[in-house]
């Protein structure tokens, strides 16, 4: 298959040379299209997350990828649970990143750190 574009939405298309699937016998289980062309979409980013998929089965980070749920998710979990970060009362951008960056600070300096 052949690269041909990348779309608005971030997706590489791969198309089929219709010369060389006209005669093929599975083309009636490969595509329905109407000029004998298979299209293959793949977001320009899959490469990245099949590697990290990878990675995370290793037997290294399968030890880290436990923890995740005792650190990295309490943070959130505590966020949502102490400093009412479930929904917000604010509108647009500027202040909800106000209310979010006063809300960081203060668990930071509850931490004690």
């Amino acid at each position: 298959m052949k690269y041909t574009t990348t779309n608005c939405e971030g997706y590489r298309e791969y198309k089929s040379d219709p010369k060389i699937c006209t005669d093929c016998p599975f083309l009636s289980k490969c595509t329905l299209s109407k000029n004998k062309t298979k299209v293959v979409t793949r977001h320009i980013w899959a490469k990245y997350v099949e590697e990290a998929d990878h990675l995370r089965h290793t037997p290294e980070i399968r030890e880290t990828y436990k923890k995740r749920k005792e650190t990295i998710e309490r943070v959130f979990a505590d966020a949502k649970e102490r400093h009412c970060l479930h929904y917000t009362n604010y509108r647009g951008s500027p202040r909800v990143k106000t209310f979010v960056t006063l809300t960081g600070v203060s668990q930071i300096l509850g931490s004690g750190t």
